[in-house]
């Protein structure tokens, strides 16, 4: 099938790619050059494990192009994905600047029907939107569709190739039935194609995330409790996933969700809330003890250390907010790091991916290091901010002989508590004293 991609950002480089890797025809679109530039030398300006030998392959096969020729784009295909970004406005709701952009220049290109499918993450009522806005422009009949994306970081390109659900929003059969067609390589495995209305799948995303974020800040928030009260937050997490119909994702204590969804969805949800006259309380609480849990942290450094970190150095393990990304947005280590900045403190920080990033943020405040040991050097601590495996089995014998003093503050809750402290460590985590 011809498809177009508008948007080679995070969404629309993976949804792009692993269309092509289905044997589709696939034009991805961005204004930006140097990033096309990027593209078409081969090198892939996000990191996500598997994207990049999947780019290489499709473009040798000529399935998959990068271009900023919109018009052509448009005329040559029949799908068109919507992959733009809806960035937090300051009143948390989406920025929609970008997608109603797009679609006027769909509109403008349009020379048949064409199916457009609006995968970036907007507020429910969008596609009506969308279609009015087209309508306006042109004669030529279309479709819009909402086909929320559900892509973790990490492993985003396994989520695309063998998805846990679809979901497809219209009322069109024509568009129902091209989007079907194009995403059943995608569901041998039996998981279903879940199809509805447009608003309806434009609020399952944000449904999803929510209640996941959530899930995260429920157990941050009984792991906070065991600590005052004597209990152990993981022995009590294992107790409670052995109910079914609890489960055991999303119920690690740590230091709180980030990236670019969790944090922005949230917000936007509770933004339509807002402007439809009604409340979510529980939604609200989740992000407000997000907020709260990276504080925590820096509370527990400072208990130990004192409020004035003058002339202390920290070795940090861990930028990015999740494994597996070189992405920072919304990331732990952020607050974090700017907290024990604003106390006197020095960095030594070391992420696998995340340097070119971490230095948009924090240009020279912060050490740089080659290697998790190298950041060691001269720290008085070691504090785990991103559970990266490299980070799990450490030679802690090694660490302890690096360190000004033993200590250890893991914020991921990755290592075990007897046994570090029968190494001679001070170990300090989440939901146990």
């Amino acid at each position: 099938m011809k498809v177009a991609v508008i948007g080679t950002g995070y969404v629309g480089l993976v949804v792009g790619t692993c269309l092509s890797e289905m044997g589709n025809d696939v034009i991805c679109v961005d204004n930006d050059k140097k990033k096309l530039e990027l593209l078409n030398n081969g090198v892939v300006p996000i990191y996500e494990p598997g994207l990049e030998e999947l780019i290489k392959n499709n473009k040798e096969n000529y399935r998959l192009t990068f271009t900023d020729d919109f018009k052509s784009a448009v005329e040559n295909s029949q799908i068109i994905y919507i992959a733009v970004g809806t960035p937090q406005g300051e009143d948390g709701s989406a920025d929609m600047k970008y997608v109603y952009a797009v679609a006027e220049q769909i509109a403008q290109y349009m020379n048949d029907y064409k199916v457009i499918v609006d995968k970036s993450t907007v507020p429910v009522g969008t596609a009506e939107k969308l279609t009015e806005l087209i309508k306006s422009k042109t004669d030529i009949e279309f479709d819009v569709v909402s086909n929320p994306e559900f892509l973790k970081q990490g492993a985003a390109v396994e989520d695309f190739l063998r998805p846990d659900r679809i979901v497809i929003g219209t009322n069109s059969d024509k568009a129902r039935n091209i989007m079907m067609t194009l995403y059943a390589p995608f569901v041998m495995n039996q998981n279903p194609i879940i199809t509805m209305d447009a608003k309806s799948a434009e609020m399952v995303k944000y449904a999803s995330n929510s209640f996941l974020a959530v899930k995260i800040s429920y157990a941050n928030e009984i792991a906070n409790l065991c600590e005052k009260v004597g209990a152990n937050a993981d022995l009590v997490r294992l107790g409670m996933c052995a109910d079914t119909r609890i489960g055991t994702k999303f119920l690690y204590p740590g230091l709180g969700y980030g990236g670019s969804c969790f944090p922005k969805d949230v917000k936007a949800l509770l933004k339509t809330a807002s402007e439809n006259n009604t409340k979510c309380p529980i939604i609200q609480a989740a992000d407000d003890t997000n907020k709260r849990q990276r504080y925590l942290f820096v509370e527990k450094i400072t208990n130990y250390f004192g409020q004035n970190l003058e002339g202390k150095t920290f070795a940090v393990w861990g930028l990015s907010f999740k494994p597996k990304t070189n992405d920072m947005r919304e990331a732990p280590s952020i607050t974090i790091i700017n907290e024990l900045l604003k106390r006197g403190a020095k960095i030594n920080a070391y992420d696998p991916k995340a340097f070119d990033s971490a230095k948009l943020i924090f240009a020279d405040k912060i050490n740089y290091s080659n290697t998790a040991y190298e950041a060691l050097i001269n720290a008085d601590c070691m504090l785990l901010l991103t559970e990266w495996n490299e980070f799990r089995k450490p030679d802690f014998d090694k660490i302890k002989s690096i360190l000004n003093s033993p200590v250890i503050f893991d914020g991921r809750n990755q290592y075990n508590r007897e046994i570090l402290k029968d190494l001679g460590f001070k170990y300090f985590s989440i939901g146990k004293n």
